[in-house]
C-alpha cells in the first residue's frame, strides 16, 4: 500500500545517518541510475531531502530530470520505498544546520555536507520487515540454478572483484526500471547474483509481485553493495523469466558497468579508453 505523506514514526525512523539510503535516478537518455545516499531524509511529511558531501552522477541527474525513486533500509530491517519530485538545492539554512550537526558530518576531517537537495513527496511506502524467509529461500534456489543460466561469453564483463560482490548471500541489491510514469522504481534483489560475467540471475520468489512488473528487453540498473562499503553499478537488458533446472530466474544481460566508490567514480565497462594528460 502507498500512501502520499510521512507519518511522524516515518521521520523519526529517517532521521539517523546509520541507514542504507537508495536514490535511483532518470539519465538525460532516460537510463535508471542508482546510487548509495545515506543521507535521505524526511523533513516534513510531504518533503524529502538529500545531503549532498561528494559530487557524483546522481545529483547532476536528480536536478536535470527531477523524478527519483527511493528505497530507505533502516537499521531494524524495516524498508520505505517511494519517489519524490527534485525542487531546489540550498547551501544553507535548517535543514543545512541538522545535516552539519550530525557526528557523521560534523567531526569527519575531508568533508561534510555542502548542499541540500529538496524534494517534493509523490508517495511511499510504509515501513515492512523485509521478508527474510523468502529472501533466503530465492537466495538459494538462485545458486542451485544459476549455472544453467549463463551465457558462456568469453568477454569479462563484470570483474572478479564485481562477481564477488554480487554472489555474497550479506551483500544488499536493488533493482531499478522507468516506470510507466517516468519515474525510476526501485525493487529489492536480495536474491540477485552472477550467471558468469556478462549475466546476473534472481529468482522472484521474494518481491515478486513487483518484479512481475519487469518486462523482456526493458533497461534495467542493480545496484550491489556490501557491508564493507563495497559497491557497484550494472546496467543491461532484462531477458525475462525462464525455468533452468526447473527452478523459475529473472536473466539480466550486462551490458554496462560502473564504479560509484569514491572518490574516482566512473564507467568500468565498456573500457574508456586512456586519455593523455596534456594540462596539468
Amino acid at each position: 500500500m502507498t500512501i502520499n505523506s510521512f507519518s511522524e514514526a516515518d521521520i523519526k525512523a529517517l532521521e539517523p545517518t546509520e541507514k542504507i539510503g537508495i536514490i535511483a535516478t532518470v539519465t538525460p537518455e532516460g537510463l535508471p541510475h542508482i546510487s548509495l545516499l545515506t543521507s535521505v531524509m524526511a523533513a516534513t511529511p510531504r518533503q524529502l531531502i538529500v545531503g549532498e558531501f561528494c559530487k557524483g552522477k546522481s545529483k547532476e541527474y536528480m536536478q536535470r530530470t527531477r523524478k527519483i525513486g527511493f528505497a530507505v533500509l533502516t537499521m531494524d530491517k524495516k524498508l520505505r520505498l517511494g519517489k519524490a519530485l527534485w525542487t531546489h538545492l540550498k547551501k544553507e539554512g535548517q535543514e543545512y544546520e541538522i545535516y552539519n550537526k550530525q557526528p557523521m558530518f560534523r567531526y569527519n576531517t575531508y568533508f561534510g555536507i555542502n548542499t541540500v537537495h529538496y524534494f517534493d513527496l509523490i508517495e511511499t511506502s510504509a515501513g515492512n520487515s523485509l521478508p527474510l524467509l523468502s529472501i533466503v529461500k530465492s537466495a538459494l534456489l538462485t545458486r542451485l540454478a544459476k549455472s544453467s543460466a549463463a551465457k558462456g561469453t568469453p568477454e569479462q564483463v563484470l570483474s572478479h572483484f564485481g562477481e564477488n560482490i554480487f554472489n555474497k548471500f550479506d551483500s544488499i541489491k536493488f533493482l531499478s526500471y522507468i516506470d510507466n510514469d517516468g519515474f525510476p522504481a526501485i525493487i529489492p534483489v536480495l536474491q540477485c547474483q552472477t550467471a558468469g560475467s556478462s549475466r546476473l540471475a534472481f529468482n522472484p520468489g521474494a518481491f515478486g509481485t513487483e518484479l512481475k512488473a519487469l518486462k523482456p528487453g526493458m533497461t534495467v540498473a542493480v545496484f550491489c553493495m556490501t557491508m564493507q562499503m563495497e559497491d557497484v553499478l550494472v546496467r543491461g537488458k532484462f531477458s525475462g523469466y525462464s525455468h533452468h533446472r526447473g527452478i523459475n530466474l529473472g536473466t539480466l544481460d550486462i551490458d554496462w558497468v560502473y564504479n560509484s566508490m569514491p572518490p574516482d567514480h566512473g564507467q568500468i565497462y565498456p573500457p574508456v579508453p586512456l586519455r593523455r594528460v596534456i594540462n596539468f
